[in-house]
């Protein structure tokens, strides 16, 4: 699980994976890791309880340690309820990890509508119970206690508004917190709408803990404006999600300056595709997969606007693989 080397020296700052539900699974982080690498921490999708505290089984293939020997992972965990949060750290615990993210932005609507997610965001008690019962159950469990176990969280600004971030931040300065992941936005934006730099700079003033930032970082220029807004500051952390959806080679530039060549986005979307076909059931699912991939990759295609409609509409993999090539013929 910490197989990769620290490459944080060429920037300065750590760069992270962001978790995206369906796309950043354990697959895709190997391929990655495997053909541009250059990520400090690759967090999980998150994972959650179902009834009866069962671990669903595509949850365990994702913290399987056999599935993550050579990244850093950081698992994250989704729910409202301290006793649920505990009880998946005590099976990662004896799984070898020391790391556990702690979600409250994602803002999808049956998320949100259980107070899970950014919806704990519009119950500041809620929230204020849920750490309460985390930080306590880390010091008493004798399960976890003795395991050094850090928790982060990644937040967004707000459940409606971004003023209400120094209040929601009042609480996360309570507890010991290893991090605070930030998508500077409120889960009203989703995804839409600049994100909010001057309320981000608020939190790296204010933060009783490192913080990181997160949100549309699509480029190096999109990078060092981030960048830009930790001041003097001996290190940054930037979180990068559907930016290296978009172009895989992103970090590895942000890094060395080197971009991508179209022949590594070749192998890159032939290699995942074949780890899909083995890993997943049937090849059905493995083409699910790479069509979510390339709504993000094909904005390296602007050209190829008939090929990646005929990519979408692939029913079978000759088809699939057919448009592929003629996206890379051009």
């Amino acid at each position: 699980m910490n197989g990769e080397k620290k490459q944080s020296e060429s920037t300065g700052g750590r760069l992270y994976l962001a978790p995206m539900e369906g796309l950043t699974g354990y697959v895709y982080r190997d391929v990655f890791r495997e053909l541009f690498g250059g990520a400090d921490k690759y967090f999980t999708p998150f994972i959650g309880p179902a009834e009866k505290k069962v671990i669903r089984t595509r949850d365990r293939r994702e913290i399987d340690p056999e599935n993550n020997k050579e990244t850093n992972t950081v698992p994250q965990i989704m729910t409202n309820r301290s006793e649920d949060f505990l009880y998946i750290c005590r099976l990662l615990v004896k799984l070898g990890y020391r790391e556990v993210n702690l979600n409250a932005g994602c803002p999808a609507g049956t998320v949100v509508s259980r107070h899970r997610g950014a919806g704990i965001l519009g119950w500041p008690k809620e929230l204020d119970q849920l750490l309460y019962g985390i930080f306590e159950g880390l010091e008493t469990d004798p399960e976890i206690s003795d395991s050094g176990l850090r928790v982060s969280v990644k937040t967004r600004l707000g459940l409606r508004s971004s003023e209400e971030f120094p209040a929601l931040l009042e609480i996360y300065n309570r507890y010991p917190l290893s991090e605070l992941i930030i998508h500077a936005r409120t889960r009203s934006d989703f995804y839409e709408g600049k994100p909010d730099h001057e309320m981000f700079v608020e939190a790296l003033k204010n933060s009783a803990c490192p913080v990181c930032y997160n949100g549309d970082v699509n480029s190096l220029e999109d990078y060092r404006e981030i960048v830009g807004l930790y001041g003097d500051r001996a290190e940054s952390a930037v979180m990068i999600g559907r930016g290296v959806i978009a172009e895989p080679g992103l970090i590895r530039e942000i890094r060395t300056g080197r971009k991508t060549e179209k022949h590594e986005w070749k192998k890159y979307v032939d290699t995942l595709f074949q780890r899909y076909r083995e890993e997943l059931d049937g090849d059905r699912h493995a083409l699910m997969r790479m069509k979510e991939v390339w709504t993000y990759l094909g904005k390296q295609f602007p050209g190829r606007i008939r090929e990646l409609k005929d990519l979408k509409k692939a029913a079978n993999t000759a088809e699939y693989e057919s448009a592929v090539m003629r996206i890379f013929l051009g």
